[in-house]
Protein backbone atom coordinates (compact mmCIF):
# COMPACT_ATOMS: atom_id res chain seq x y z
CA UNK A 1 0.00 0.00 0.00
CA UNK A 2 0.97 3.89 -0.21
CA UNK A 3 0.05 6.90 1.23
CA UNK A 4 -0.11 8.75 -2.01
CA UNK A 5 -3.71 7.61 -2.02
CA UNK A 6 -4.03 4.39 -4.38
CA UNK A 7 -4.35 1.80 -2.54
CA UNK A 8 -3.76 -0.61 -5.34
CA UNK A 9 -0.26 -3.10 -4.15
CA UNK A 10 2.86 -2.50 -5.23
CA UNK A 11 6.31 -3.37 -4.78
CA UNK A 12 7.53 -1.51 -1.76
CA UNK A 13 10.41 0.14 -2.98
CA UNK A 14 8.04 2.01 -5.31
CA UNK A 15 6.36 4.15 -2.99
CA UNK A 16 7.44 7.34 -0.68
CA UNK A 17 6.87 10.29 -3.77
CA UNK A 18 5.03 10.87 -6.72
CA UNK A 19 8.09 10.87 -9.11
CA UNK A 20 8.77 6.83 -7.93
CA UNK A 21 4.94 6.16 -7.86
CA UNK A 22 4.70 6.95 -11.73
CA UNK A 23 8.04 5.33 -12.39
CA UNK A 24 7.02 2.25 -11.14
CA UNK A 25 3.53 2.01 -12.45
CA UNK A 26 4.13 3.31 -15.81
CA UNK A 27 8.00 2.66 -16.86
CA UNK A 28 9.63 0.20 -14.76
CA UNK A 29 9.37 -3.69 -15.92
CA UNK A 30 7.67 -2.58 -18.86
CA UNK A 31 9.62 -4.24 -21.99
CA UNK A 32 11.37 -1.11 -23.87
CA UNK A 33 12.38 -1.32 -27.76
CA UNK A 34 13.47 1.96 -28.40
CA UNK A 35 16.97 2.10 -28.97
CA UNK A 36 17.27 5.96 -27.75
CA UNK A 37 15.00 4.79 -24.62
CA UNK A 38 17.24 2.00 -23.80
CA UNK A 39 20.28 3.98 -24.30
CA UNK A 40 18.80 6.44 -21.34
CA UNK A 41 18.21 3.63 -18.89
CA UNK A 42 21.61 2.31 -19.65
CA UNK A 43 23.59 5.69 -18.65
CA UNK A 44 20.81 6.20 -15.62
CA UNK A 45 21.42 3.02 -14.15
CA UNK A 46 25.33 3.50 -14.62
CA UNK A 47 25.07 7.05 -13.04
CA UNK A 48 23.04 5.21 -10.26
CA UNK A 49 26.06 3.15 -8.71
CA UNK A 50 26.45 4.14 -5.59
CA UNK A 51 23.56 6.65 -5.20
CA UNK A 52 20.27 5.87 -4.44
CA UNK A 53 17.63 5.42 -7.91
CA UNK A 54 15.54 8.00 -6.38
CA UNK A 55 18.46 10.94 -6.54
CA UNK A 56 18.62 9.57 -10.31
CA UNK A 57 15.07 9.90 -11.19
CA UNK A 58 15.18 13.69 -9.42
CA UNK A 59 17.68 14.42 -12.21
CA UNK A 60 16.41 12.64 -15.15
CA UNK A 61 15.64 15.96 -16.83
CA UNK A 62 19.17 17.28 -16.56
CA UNK A 63 20.46 14.21 -18.00
CA UNK A 64 18.18 14.35 -20.70
CA UNK A 65 19.10 18.17 -21.28
CA UNK A 66 23.11 17.59 -20.74
CA UNK A 67 22.74 14.37 -23.19
CA UNK A 68 20.80 15.69 -26.01
CA UNK A 69 17.86 13.71 -24.83
CA UNK A 70 20.14 10.36 -25.41
CA UNK A 71 20.45 10.92 -28.91
CA UNK A 72 23.23 8.28 -29.64
CA UNK A 73 25.11 9.86 -32.38
CA UNK A 74 25.09 13.19 -30.83
CA UNK A 75 26.09 12.29 -27.86
CA UNK A 76 28.96 10.26 -29.69
CA UNK A 77 30.36 13.33 -30.76
CA UNK A 78 30.35 15.12 -27.62
CA UNK A 79 33.52 16.67 -27.15
CA UNK A 80 35.80 16.95 -23.60
CA UNK A 81 35.11 20.60 -23.73
CA UNK A 82 31.19 19.69 -23.83
CA UNK A 83 31.08 17.35 -21.20
CA UNK A 84 33.32 19.76 -18.77
CA UNK A 85 29.99 21.95 -19.22
CA UNK A 86 27.72 19.14 -18.06
CA UNK A 87 30.45 18.83 -15.38
CA UNK A 88 30.38 22.44 -14.42
CA UNK A 89 26.94 23.27 -14.93
CA UNK A 90 24.39 21.02 -15.23
CA UNK A 91 22.15 19.07 -12.68
CA UNK A 92 23.62 15.40 -13.23
CA UNK A 93 25.66 13.85 -11.02
CA UNK A 94 28.89 15.60 -10.70
CA UNK A 95 31.19 12.30 -11.03
CA UNK A 96 34.05 12.66 -14.28
CA UNK A 97 33.90 9.24 -14.85
CA UNK A 98 30.57 8.98 -15.11
CA UNK A 99 30.24 11.81 -17.33
CA UNK A 100 32.79 10.48 -19.87
CA UNK A 101 31.88 7.38 -19.86
CA UNK A 102 28.07 8.15 -21.25
CA UNK A 103 30.28 9.47 -24.87
CA UNK A 104 32.16 6.20 -24.73
CA UNK A 105 29.04 4.59 -24.23
CA UNK A 106 27.23 6.04 -26.99
CA UNK A 107 30.63 5.14 -29.24
CA UNK A 108 29.98 1.65 -28.50
CA UNK A 109 26.28 1.82 -28.78
CA UNK A 110 26.70 2.83 -32.54
CA UNK A 111 28.77 0.12 -32.66
CA UNK A 112 26.75 -2.38 -31.58
CA UNK A 113 23.83 -0.82 -34.13
CA UNK A 114 25.90 -0.82 -36.93
CA UNK A 115 27.33 -4.49 -36.15
CA UNK A 116 23.55 -6.20 -35.09
CA UNK A 117 20.93 -3.92 -36.96
CA UNK A 118 19.54 -2.18 -33.38
CA UNK A 119 20.75 -1.55 -29.99
CA UNK A 120 17.37 -2.85 -28.97
CA UNK A 121 18.56 -6.32 -30.79
CA UNK A 122 21.71 -6.23 -29.66
CA UNK A 123 20.37 -5.73 -25.63
CA UNK A 124 17.39 -8.02 -26.24
CA UNK A 125 19.82 -10.87 -27.60
CA UNK A 126 21.06 -11.42 -24.08
CA UNK A 127 17.34 -12.51 -23.10
CA UNK A 128 16.63 -14.00 -26.64
CA UNK A 129 14.10 -11.59 -27.17
CA UNK A 130 11.85 -12.68 -24.34
CA UNK A 131 10.65 -10.88 -21.22
CA UNK A 132 11.98 -13.07 -18.58
CA UNK A 133 9.04 -12.65 -15.98
CA UNK A 134 9.52 -13.91 -12.28
CA UNK A 135 7.54 -15.06 -9.96
CA UNK A 136 9.17 -13.46 -6.66
CA UNK A 137 6.58 -13.47 -3.26
CA UNK A 138 9.04 -11.07 -0.99
CA UNK A 139 11.13 -8.57 -1.54
CA UNK A 140 14.42 -10.78 -0.61
CA UNK A 141 14.02 -13.06 -3.18
CA UNK A 142 14.58 -10.72 -6.08
CA UNK A 143 18.81 -11.16 -6.70
CA UNK A 144 20.79 -8.36 -7.79
CA UNK A 145 22.89 -10.39 -10.27
CA UNK A 146 21.94 -13.43 -12.52
CA UNK A 147 24.28 -15.34 -14.59
CA UNK A 148 22.59 -13.37 -17.74
CA UNK A 149 23.77 -9.92 -16.22
CA UNK A 150 26.98 -11.63 -15.67
CA UNK A 151 26.97 -12.40 -19.26
CA UNK A 152 25.93 -8.94 -20.06
CA UNK A 153 28.33 -6.96 -18.21
CA UNK A 154 31.16 -9.11 -19.54
CA UNK A 155 30.50 -8.87 -23.59
CA UNK A 156 29.19 -4.80 -23.11
CA UNK A 157 32.50 -4.34 -21.43
CA UNK A 158 34.63 -6.09 -24.20
CA UNK A 159 32.71 -4.08 -26.85
CA UNK A 160 33.88 -0.79 -24.66
CA UNK A 161 30.74 -0.15 -22.28
CA UNK A 162 31.69 1.78 -19.13
CA UNK A 163 30.03 1.82 -15.77
CA UNK A 164 28.32 -1.67 -16.53
CA UNK A 165 28.59 -4.31 -13.76
CA UNK A 166 26.93 -7.15 -13.45
CA UNK A 167 24.37 -5.46 -10.74
CA UNK A 168 23.86 -2.30 -12.85
CA UNK A 169 23.19 -4.35 -15.98
CA UNK A 170 20.46 -6.75 -14.05
CA UNK A 171 18.87 -3.05 -12.70
CA UNK A 172 19.11 -2.10 -16.10
CA UNK A 173 17.62 -5.20 -17.16
CA UNK A 174 14.83 -4.96 -14.52
CA UNK A 175 14.13 -0.89 -16.03
CA UNK A 176 14.07 -1.99 -19.48
CA UNK A 177 11.47 -4.80 -19.10
CA UNK A 178 13.75 -7.46 -20.02
CA UNK A 179 12.98 -8.48 -16.71
CA UNK A 180 9.52 -8.58 -14.69
CA UNK A 181 10.57 -8.38 -11.17
CA UNK A 182 7.70 -6.81 -10.03
CA UNK A 183 6.50 -9.09 -6.68
CA UNK A 184 3.74 -11.11 -7.50
CA UNK A 185 1.63 -9.15 -5.27
CA UNK A 186 1.91 -6.18 -7.38
CA UNK A 187 -0.94 -4.76 -9.53
CA UNK A 188 2.18 -4.57 -12.35
CA UNK A 189 3.07 -7.95 -12.52
CA UNK A 190 2.86 -9.66 -15.50
CA UNK A 191 0.53 -12.14 -14.50
CA UNK A 192 -2.14 -9.53 -13.20
CA UNK A 193 -2.25 -7.42 -16.19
Amino acid sequence: MTDLGDDRPRCAWATGTPAMLAYHDTEWGRPLHDDRALFELLTLEGAQAGLSWRTILDRRVAYRAAFHDFDIARVARMRDAGLEKVLAESGVVRNRLKVFSVRDNARAALAAIEAFGSFDAFLWGFVEGRPVVNQWTRREQVPAVTEVSDRMSKVLKQRGFKFVGSTICYAFMQASGMVDDHLTTCWCHAARG
